[in-house]
């Protein structure tokens, strides 16, 4: 038994891995890292924990980089007992090109309360508009009758410090603050 554990920390350890920074591209070792790291994840539930960034409420954030994306892409494939092929891994990483892409799982008080939120990422004085926004127009009602949207949001990443620190901060169509998120892009790869 604590064998069986020993080997399951040491998978999602080894899945997670150390980031040293965002990888806002990724050179061939970065690929390889990111297949590997997805074909060892299909062991550990917790693989992606250093992706996720928990808010007030339950509330959720999931960052996207190009590892992050690959590594799921690979991950995939491995539960189809498939290898992933070149051309997908191009496919993926040229999806969201130039662009730090979030999902936020949200909670609000009606079915549409998500439909005109405003994203902006703070990173120090600079506010960051969204170059992509999808927010969920009818979120789905929860045994606790509030409601549920998931919301996605790009932004440019020319600008970012892939070791600093920014916060997501969501805005209803008003300008009221709804929620903030804050993601260390030191701690994620």
């Amino acid at each position: 038994m604590i064998r069986a554990l020993l080997v399951i920390a040491a998978v999602v350890l080894g899945a997670a891995g150390v980031a040293a920074a965002a990888s806002f591209t990724l050179d061939d070792a970065d690929k390889r890292a990111a297949i590997h790291a997805g074909e060892r994840s299909t062991l550990a539930e917790g693989f992606d924990r250093e992706w996720r960034v928990n808010g007030e409420g339950g509330q959720n954030l999931l960052v996207l980089t190009p590892f992050h994306r690959l590594l799921l892409a690979s991950r995939n494939a491995t539960f189809k007992n498939e290898s992933i092929k070149p051309v997908e891994v191009e496919r993926v990483l040229k999806q969201d090109v130039q662009r730090l892409i979030v999902w936020a799982t949200l909670r609000g008080h009606s079915a549409d309360f998500a439909r005109h939120y405003v994203p902006r990422l703070q990173d120090g004085d600079r506010e960051i508009r969204a170059t992509f926004v999808q927010n969920e127009r009818s979120a789905r009602r929860q045994e606790d009758g509030r409601y549920l949207a998931h919301c996605v949001y790009g932004f440019a990443t020319a600008t970012l410090n892939p070791k600093g620190r920014v916060v997501l901060v969501v805005r209803d169509q008003d300008g009221r603050e709804v929620t903030r998120f804050s993601v260390d892009l030191a701690a994620v790869r």
